[in-house]
């Protein structure tokens, strides 16, 4: 075979390349020379992503509910990884950052329209009783999840509604003991932490003070801010600021409302969920009121902020 220009161009760049790196090329191309081919299953790992469902229960329906879960996980990581990549930017541009925003929103739509694999696709009898199994596990302990919602927004939109003003200016670590989520994951006949936010605190408390007080100056709301200042904003940004309010802080908790009413509403009174977690005060946005960008918003849009989608589900039902 005759070594074209290009790859004798190739060949040198290589040289330069491995040179600069103190090694030897022709090693290189002997392992190269000696590889297999590499193979779709092999670069996805696709044996062992099919060897990570572990039911605890003999129902075939947990296995749907396992995966999806997965499946949401790694959506998650698919968010994180456009967050870093907005944070961690040296010289942002409001194209990138439009850009990386949007593919975010794709992935939270993407869950959101999938979810009626949770609401519609498992027998309910099947669900309540492999769910037993599963105590005190459960989704309220995704700690991606408040991984997304710190790099979202400045730390005090994340504390619980009514503590907001009063918390406003003190440290992350004194906002962090009123976040909202902790009043969700309190046992609905004593008031007391469940041991399901016990486990979760325990793993990610840390990393979530860490992460907020890494994200003070670079969170997507104090970058957006910046951009306003300087006169970079646009248009383009805004909507896409305000869809992902709305994707994260109405319509996905949404959905797991819609799916707990479909489960767990039983007269005269409510089934727990397995962290014990209240759920009928938690996931409704109306309640919680969390809003990552108020600036973006009206007044009266932040009043009425989830109550037309939570009429629509309850409608439904």
């Amino acid at each position: 075979m005759q070594l074209t220009p290009e790859i004798q161009e190739r060949l040198a760049q290589l040289q330069q390349k491995y040179e600069a790196m103190g090694q030897d090329m022709n090693s290189y191309l002997d392992g190269l020379l000696y590889a297999d081919f590499l193979t779709y299953w092999d670069y996805i790992n696709l044996d062992t992503l099919l060897s990570l469902q572990k039911p605890k229960t003999p129902f075939p329906d947990e296995e749907i509910f396992i995966i999806y879960h997965q499946i949401t996980e790694l959506y998650f990581k698919l968010a994180l990884n456009e967050c870093e990549q907005i944070a961690n930017h040296e010289n942002l541009t409001v194209e990138f950052f439009t850009a990386r925003l949007k593919r975010i929103n794709r992935y939270f739509e993407a869950l959101t329209n999938s979810f009626e694999i949770m609401v519609d696709g498992m027998e309910k009898e099947q669900f309540l009783k492999f769910r037993m199994s599963l105590l005190p596990a459960s989704g309220f302990q995704s700690g991606q999840y408040r991984m997304i919602e710190i790099y979202a927004t400045d730390f005090i939109n994340l504390v619980a509604k009514d503590k907001r003003e009063e918390l406003r200016g003190t440290s992350i670590e004194e906002q962090f003991n009123h976040i909202y989520w902790k009043f969700g994951a309190t046992e609905l006949s004593t008031g007391k932490q469940t041991l399901t936010l016990k486990q979760f605190e325990k793993k990610y408390a840390k990393r979530f003070t860490e992460l907020g007080k890494e994200r003070i100056n670079t969170n997507f709301y104090a970058l957006y801010r910046k951009m306003l200042e300087q006169g970079n904003a646009t248009p383009a940004l805004q909507a896409e600021l305000r869809q992902l309010d709305v994707n994260v802080n109405v319509n996905w908790p949404l959905s797991h409302y819609k799916s707990a009413v479909r489960y767990l509403h039983r007269e005269p009174e409510e089934i727990s969920a397995t962290g014990g977690t209240n759920w009928q005060k938690y996931l409704p946005p109306r309640f919680q009121r969390r809003i990552f960008y108020p600036m973006v918003w009206s007044a009266e849009q932040v009043e009425e902020w989830g109550k037309a989608w939570v009429y629509k589900v309850l409608n439904e039902e």
